[in-house]
């Protein structure tokens, strides 16, 4: 039993370095070369971790030859385009100008229906209001609504808007976060200020978030 447990951590902390070499993605936004290597990796844990007299070395050996020919695919995909469209495949187009491209649906294997949702996740509840939609590599879809259908931006009103910078969480469960208080500027002296101002112990905190103008939002500790 003890012996299962130990090849199970084992595995754990080295597939989660594995992923992690891969970079930060979700399972939504996946490459297709991606996801195959995820599921593969996923599926070969599994023997050694179920059979003790499956040698470690047995998993750990074709975890790493998939994770260095990820590498290589990413590092080939990155300086051949075309190499990229062979193996991601390239975005289509489904709508232009307002109109639907029915066989560009039919080729990719999608209902309108399928089009409605995707286009509702972005806010989109009606097809006429869509100028062009796109379908990436991933499954996601990229839409550009018609001109008098989209939202006027401050420019468009001549509205003038201060940059207040990024807003961060300076404060987190009452531990200061270093990297976002640099990204603001910001350092534990003027944390220290205002919470003295406001009558607020550092341990009462839940959240505190600021932005480079020093202006900032206090979340207390229920």
């Amino acid at each position: 039993m003890l012996i299962s447990i130990i090849r199970t951590v084992i595995l754990y902390i080295f597939i989660m370095f594995s992923l992690r070499v891969m970079g930060k993605r979700q399972l939504s936004e996946m490459q297709t070369s991606e996801l195959v290597i995820t599921l593969l990796i996923s599926d070969i844990a599994v023997m050694p971790m179920q059979n003790t007299s499956t040698p470690l070395v047995s998993g750990i050996v074709p975890i790493l030859i998939l994770i260095s020919l990820e590498i290589v695919f990413s590092v080939i995909m990155l300086k051949s385009g075309k190499f990229r469209k062979i193996v991601c495949g390239s975005p289509e187009m489904v709508i232009k100008d307002g109109r639907i491209l029915q066989n560009q649906l039919r080729r990719l294997r999608m209902t309108t229906e399928d089009l409605c949702v995707q286009l509702r996740q972005q806010g989109i509840f009606s097809l006429e209001d869509v100028q062009y939609c796109i379908v990436e590599t991933n499954g996601d879809v990229s839409v550009l609504e018609k001109p008098e259908k989209r939202t006027p931006s401050a420019e468009d009103l001549g509205i003038e808007i201060p940059d207040t910078g990024i807003e961060a969480v300076v404060i987190n469960d009452s531990r200061y976060l270093s990297n976002s208080l640099e990204l603001c500027n910001l350092d534990t002296k003027w944390v220290d200020k205002i919470l003295k101002q406001n009558h607020i112990k550092l341990e009462d905190v839940f959240i505190m978030t600021a932005n480079r103008k020093k202006e900032y939002n206090i979340i207390r500790r229920d």
